[in-house]
């Protein structure tokens, strides 16, 4: 899998990345390979889909669709706009739309995951932090809700010390053991 961190260091990237994990399991306790030759290769799905998305995503690719109308539409009167003529742009772009949707939808779908993982780490190595926060994306909905209700309390009474001139920094405590009880914060 794509976010599986491998635990040693392969032959090609052996001494360059010594270092560098080193420093990162002193850090954490957890040996973070920082190096891209370090971490576990994702499918021929995940890397084509990367590309693909980079490379749609840049303006040549733009101008190279636009070009493509273009030239569609002045050939146009060459094929006296025959139903071929209008049936070859509609399934072109069909086609393309089709296999864009999944394509975009892979790239999304990675980037979330990566985003999740990386506030996961944060809330993991932030002291004080609530780790029964990690993974809270799995939460049905009603926890969730809960959970949000709670940090709009804390919100709300942080506006009201502010409107009487009070300073609203500090870390309240948030009873999160309670989400499925339904109690909550102080």
């Amino acid at each position: 899998m794509c976010h599986t961190v491998v635990r040693r260091l392969s032959k090609n990237c052996e001494t360059e990345g010594r270092e560098r994990a080193h420093s990162s399991e002193a850090r954490s306790g957890v040996p973070l390979y920082e190096s891209g030759c370090m971490m576990n290769r994702c499918s021929w799905f995940n890397r084509f889909a990367k590309a693909a998305a980079r490379a749609t995503g840049k303006p040549i690719a733009f101008l190279l669709a636009t070009a493509t109308i273009v030239v569609w539409a002045i050939t146009g009167p060459i094929f006296g706009f025959s139903d071929t003529w209008q049936l070859v742009i509609n399934t072109s772009t069909t086609i393309v739309t089709f296999l864009m949707v999944f394509l975009i939808q892979n790239t999304q779908n990675r980037d979330s995951d990566a985003i999740q993982i990386k506030l996961d780490e944060l809330i993991r190595a932030t002291k004080g932090a609530h780790t029964a926060l990690l993974n809270l994306e799995e939460l049905d909905d009603e926890n969730l809700a809960h959970l949000r209700e709670l940090y709009e309390q804390i919100a709300a009474k942080s506006r009201k010390k502010m409107e009487v001139g009070e300073d609203d920094t500090g870390t309240p405590f948030v009873h999160i053991e309670n989400v499925t009880n339904g109690n909550g914060s102080d």
